[in-house]
């Protein structure tokens, strides 16, 4: 009985990875584009853009530093590039 169990679930994530290998690099980039747009909100008020949820994104500031960290070396910039945010 649990031997069939396991070679369903086999066999549903076999079904998954052949359905999503050929746009794995397209959904790979599409999240990273969300968390970019989302970290782009979180750092807005530092950006000049008024954020109506400040209060709230500032409990994520820890995480939001590393990740912020990562995107600025990502995109080039050695040293960050706003002086709210010191991750380097």
């Amino acid at each position: 009985m649990s031997e069939t169990k396991w070679s369903i679930k086999k066999l549903i994530g076999l079904y998954d990875e052949i359905l999503s290998h050929p746009h794995k690099h397209e959904i790979k980039r599409e999240l990273r584009d969300e968390d970019d747009l989302f970290l782009l909100l979180c750092v807005s008020e530092l950006l000049g853009i008024p954020n109506p949820v400040s209060y709230y994104t500032l409990e994520i500031y820890p995480v939001i530093v590393e990740r912020f960290h990562e995107w600025h070396l990502r995109m080039g910039m050695e040293k960050s590039p706003l002086e709210g945010i010191r991750c380097c």
